[in-house]
């Protein structure tokens, strides 16, 4: 990494428990999902298999009270997904989370960044 170009970014994930988890590819997952309207199509988008996307979905389903997205199966209606009133909620307070926890901790980062060798010529 050249230290004078690339700036940090803090990837922000939050454990609630040992299989409780929420993070920056589950945030993006629900950003692609409420954006594409489709879960498969989001896991496209972000290099994800069909399989793993829907899993992903399953899993902050059932973590939460109420499920966070709906999906309706394909066939003559269509298909499609939709984030939940309750997931574009939590879709927001992560987001919300990430930006706290970068501003509050923006000088520490940048410190930390300038004690980085330079990789190319390892000082």
């Amino acid at each position: 990494m050249d230290s004078e170009t690339e700036r940090p970014a803090l990837r922000l994930r939050i454990v609630f428990g040992q299989d409780a988890m929420l993070g920056p590819g589950k945030a993006e997952l629900l950003e692609r999902i409420d954006r594409t309207g489709s879960i498969s199509a989001a896991g496209r988008e972000m290099g994800m298999s069909y399989k793993r996307a829907w899993l992903l979905v399953g899993t902050m389903n059932t973590m939460f009270r109420e499920p966070v997205v709906h999906s309706a199966r394909g066939g003559s209606n269509g298909g499609g997904a939709t984030l939940t009133p309750l997931g574009a909620e939590v879709l927001r307070l992560y987001r919300a989370v990430e930006t706290t926890a970068s501003a509050s901790g923006a000088e520490d980062i940048n410190r930390l960044h300038g004690l980085l060798a330079d990789m190319a010529t390892g000082k």
